[in-house]
């Protein structure tokens, strides 16, 4: 009996602590896509350009290594803001020129409700659904490596095709990746907030940029 009681205690603070990592995760990437939603508008309306794809990489990789090595303190959630906030500011050159295209405002909006319906859609099935996702890891490590080099080699060597093609990729592979952090949170895999907030953060920069880069694209014939 005691060993029941035990181990029904176990199960309940697992439980616990499964949804208060879920709870402060939603909360705290609901106020860093705020906050880079605010640097980004700040970048547009002052015509900031874009830092380039050097600045970029090693802004985000230090930022993104700050936030890890701080991830169990108060400082890891100093660094998260600040890297989502660096990358808000990078967003702000790109949809202002997409919003100097014809019909770019449309297409802005296109892809952040495609964005948003993206995120909120899988995000909701994982957790309604409680399937374990898993097993789609080492997948998409090898994905996001292969089309983060291809993307490098798109805009070193000038490859439209290649470009399109990376960010057909990057839809894929950030949806998979909704996918798998949620349910790495649901079931004990991820417990810190920190951590899972960045990684979902990520995936919906990276699946916003690619979505306009394609309705973009589709925009201009």
């Amino acid at each position: 009996m005691e060993n029941r009681i035990g181990t029904m205690t176990r199960s309940e603070a697992s439980v616990l602590s499964t949804n208060r990592v879920i709870r402060n995760t939603y909360m705290l990437l609901s106020l860093t896509l705020a906050f880079s939603a605010l640097t980004a508008g700040a970048s547009l309306a002052l015509g900031l350009p874009h830092p380039g794809i050097i600045l970029t990489l090693v802004g985000y990789f230090g930022l993104l290594f700050l936030t890890t090595k701080f991830r169990d303190s108060g400082l890891g959630i100093l660094f998260v803001f600040a890297l989502t906030g660096f990358m808000g500011y990078t967003l702000g050159p790109i949809v202002s020129h997409y919003l100097a295209m014809p019909n770019g405002g449309q297409v802005v909006m296109q892809a952040m409700g495609g964005t948003a319906a993206i995120f909120l859609g899988l995000s909701a099935y994982a957790l309604t659904s409680r399937k374990d996702f898993s097993f789609m890891g080492g997948f998409l490590v090898v994905g996001i490596l292969v089309a983060f080099l291809a993307g490098l080699g798109a805009i070193f060597f000038e490859m439209p095709g290649l470009s399109l093609a990376v960010s057909a990729m990057f839809v894929l592979l950030m949806s998979g990746l909704i996918l798998y952090e949620t349910s790495n949170i649901i079931h004990g895999g991820e417990t810190n907030y920190v951590m899972a907030t960045v990684t979902l953060y990520v995936s919906i920069y990276n699946l916003f940029t690619s979505l306009l880069h394609i309705l973009g694209v589709m925009n201009n014939d």
